[in-house]
């Protein structure tokens, strides 16, 4: 029954991974991660730091040497409105996260131009980026919802499932069919929770 049940399991990769290029969040330098991804037999694994790609080159070669095929990515800081905004309204978020992952060499060269417009232009506590980008650089991406401080779960957990519909609709859009993931977590955080039935609620209504 053991080798069985083995048999239908899916291979399992990591798509959301910070390493210690993720000042002050990453824990674990990118070597540990692809020497512990490849002694549990994993054939890949990605690397999306916050609001930078600085350790995606050694990630690439480190994870070449290893036989582990390397998924480039980065966490993204999201504006609410415009990346050029700098004012803050009452109860808003200055940002949300966003898990953008390249599928090919288009979408790597759309990581690296999102990551330098992040710094150069949408600057503000965090290296921004917004929806303008967004479509204009979505070409060989593929998109995460992001964790609780995704835009997506923040809605939900806020009520305001109408938003929440329109939202996922209109990333939908942005990054094209087969192309935007909701996300689940479960750290054992109450918010994780409380967000999870409605997060595989609206995955299922909207396929």
């Amino acid at each position: 029954p053991t080798h069985a049940i083995l048999d239908t399991m899916q291979d399992f990769v990591h798509l959301h991974v910070h390493t210690d290029f993720s000042l002050l969040d990453g824990a674990s330098s990118y070597k540990r991660m692809i020497a512990r991804a490849k002694e549990l037999g994993q054939g890949a694994l990605a690397i999306t730091d916050h609001g930078n790609m600085f350790g995606a080159l050694r990630f690439y070669m480190e994870c070449k040497a290893q036989g582990i095929n390397p998924i480039i990515g980065c966490e993204f800081y999201v504006a609410p409105g415009s990346r050029t905004d700098r004012s803050e309204g009452e109860g808003r978020a200055k940002y949300y996260h966003l898990i953008l992952l390249a599928k090919n060499e288009e979408g790597y060269r759309n990581l690296m131009l999102l990551t330098s417009r992040s710094f150069t232009e949408g600057m503000y506590y965090k290296p921004r980026i917004d929806e303008e980008l967004l479509r204009q650089y979505s070409g060989g991406l593929v998109c995460l919802s992001a964790c609780l401080a995704g835009q997506l779960p923040a809605l939900l957990l806020e009520g305001k499932e109408a938003e929440a519909e329109a939202f996922v609709r209109r990333y939908r859009d942005i990054f094209g069919d087969g192309n935007y993931y909701i996300e689940l977590q479960d750290h054992g955080i109450r918010e994780q929770r409380q967000v999870a039935p409605l997060l595989i609620a609206m995955a299922r209504r909207l396929g």
